[in-house]
């Protein structure tokens, strides 16, 4: 049997499967991205939610696996050489769990790196600027009396969704016919901004048409579904 007991984590949320991959999350926009990703490629995992309004994130267990203290981040038992690897930073989880599998990213080099910089856009600019307006927009942010960094997020985050409109445009995915983790990586954050954000008007999100069709189509897939709920909250 797999021993992860090396790994401080596990004593606040020990491994019930110790051989199979460990994922520490909740289901927030760079949460879902590591579950909907294991429900696509069928791994074996075993999901612990972290209670990031606990900050549970900031335990010394936790961040011994993280020191940045942030969700998602996995346990890999079978890890390359057949050891066990620690990994966080959603977008890099994507990138292993995809080459590991063989599965949702292109094996030509060239659409590889083109997925890859996908991934890299949601990484660097959706989530950041989604984030913001969530912040500035539902949450204390609100309150401030100063609306300039609302309105400067609100145009950046219109710009990029214009971005994926454009990329969309005779595209049923990012990549073209090819579902893959740039996907995977920019589902939940469109879902968020437009939903739990309540931003949609904000952002104008009626106006587009590529950029809902395709998050209707990403929402109607079944590993996607089960995604977005995993870990379960209590």
């Amino acid at each position: 049997m797999t021993d992860l007991s090396d790994f401080p984590i596990t004593r606040l949320w020990p491994a019930q499967h110790p051989d199979r991959l460990q994922l520490y999350s909740l289901p927030t926009p760079n949460g879902v991205k590591a579950s909907i990703m294991l429900e696509e490629i069928g791994l074996p995992y075993e999901p612990h939610l972290i209670d990031i309004g606990k900050n549970e994130t900031w335990t010394p267990e936790y961040l011994a696996l993280n020191p940045n203290g942030k969700i998602p981040a996995i346990i890999d038992p079978d890890g390359p050489g057949g050891q066990p690897l620690a990994l966080w930073e959603s977008g890099a989880i994507l990138l292993y769990l995809a080459e590991k599998t063989g599965k949702l990213l292109p094996a030509d080099p060239a659409r590889r790196y083109e997925a890859i910089q996908w991934v890299f856009f949601q990484m660097a600019a959706i989530g950041p600027m989604f984030g913001q307006v969530g912040f500035f927009h539902k949450f204390a942010g609100r309150d401030y009396e100063d609306k300039r960094p609302l309105e400067r997020y609100v145009a950046e985050s219109k710009r990029l969704l214009g971005v994926l409109e454009t990329r969309l445009d005779g595209r049923d995915w990012l990549m073209g016919e090819d579902y893959s983790i740039a996907d995977v990586a920019t589902l939940g954050w469109v879902r968020n901004l437009i939903g739990f954000y309540e931003a949609g008007d904000l952002v104008e999100y009626d106006s587009l048409s590529h950029v809902p069709a395709w998050l209707e189509r990403g929402l109607a897939r079944p590993a996607v579904q089960r995604g977005l709920n995993i870990p379960a909250r209590a």
